[in-house]
């Protein structure tokens, strides 16, 4: 189920990935569009969160409950989201291996500091990286 879950978050982001060439990027002349990396915690946000838990982050339920990242008392202390984002729960998928370190950072930082939420200090690689052990081998 988090395969099906991660899976259509992901096709979901990459068609408006697609059409946002790369700065310097662009066509490669073989009609290949590079891709800009989703860097900012907005851009990640946009392009892997926002399909499940909506633009607005406020969630939604229908096939399943996706909870809201708006305005969130549970995002206060960085370890819980940080876990979530790396590790998954639930039917949310973890994002090792899917996202980097940095990205996972800079996307928690963004919910931490938008929707209502006003958690100031920033989560930094460094503290994803406690959470963000690669899942192991053989397993589902």
């Amino acid at each position: 189920m988090r395969k099906i879950f991660l899976t259509a978050a992901l096709l979901a982001a990459f068609p408006a990935m697609a059409q946002t060439p790369a700065p310097g990027g662009g066509d490669t002349g073989g009609g290949i569009v590079r891709a800009a990396k989703p860097v900012t915690g907005e851009q990640v946000y946009g392009a892997v969160c926002q399909a499940c838990h909506m633009a607005d982050a406020k969630g939604g339920v229908g096939a399943g409950t996706i909870p809201a990242l708006a305005s969130n008392p549970k995002l206060a202390g960085a370890a819980y989201p940080i876990m979530v984002v790396a590790q998954g729960q639930g039917a949310m998928p973890g994002f090792v291996g899917t996202l980097s370190n940095a990205q996972m950072a800079e996307a928690i930082t963004y919910v931490r500091t938008h929707f209502g939420n006003a958690y100031a200090k920033p989560v930094t690689e460094a503290d994803v990286a406690k959470f963000a052990k690669p899942p192991s081998a053989g397993g589902h």
